[in-house]
C-alpha cells in the first residue's frame, strides 16, 4: 500500500511544511517585525501546494486507492497546523 501512495505522502509533507512556515515564520515576521515580504513569497507557494495536495488526494480517491473517509479527513487535516503530518502517519 505504501508504494501506491507515494505522491500523496510527498504532497502531504510539502503542504504541511508550507503551512507551518507560513504560520510560524512568515506571519510573525509580518506582524512583529513589519516584514510582509515573506508572506508574499510563502503565501502563494503554500496556496499552490495546498491545491496540489487536494488534487492528488481526490485523484487517489477517484482511482480507489483511498476511501471517502480518508479523503475527507485529509481535506480537513490540510486546514490544521501539523494536520497533514498526522494524516500521513495515521492514514497513509
Amino acid at each position: 500500500m505504501s508504494k501506491h501512495l507515494k505522491w500523496l505522502r510527498i504532497s502531504a509533507i510539502l503542504e504541511g511544511t508550507s503551512l507551518i512556515m507560513l504560520l510560524l515564520i512568515a506571519v510573525p515576521a509580518k506582524r512583529i517585525f513589519d516584514f510582509p515580504e515573506l508572506v508574499k513569497i510563502i503565501g502563494p507557494i503554500h496556496g499552490a501546494l495546498f491545491l496540489a495536495f487536494v488534487v492528488i488526494l481526490v485523484a487517489y480517491f477517484l482511482r480507489k486507492k483511498i476511501g471517502w473517509l480518508a479523503t475527507l479527513i485529509g481535506i480537513i487535516a490540510s486546514f490544521i497546523p501539523f494536520g497533514t503530518f498526522v494524516f500521513k502517519a495515521k492514514y497513509l
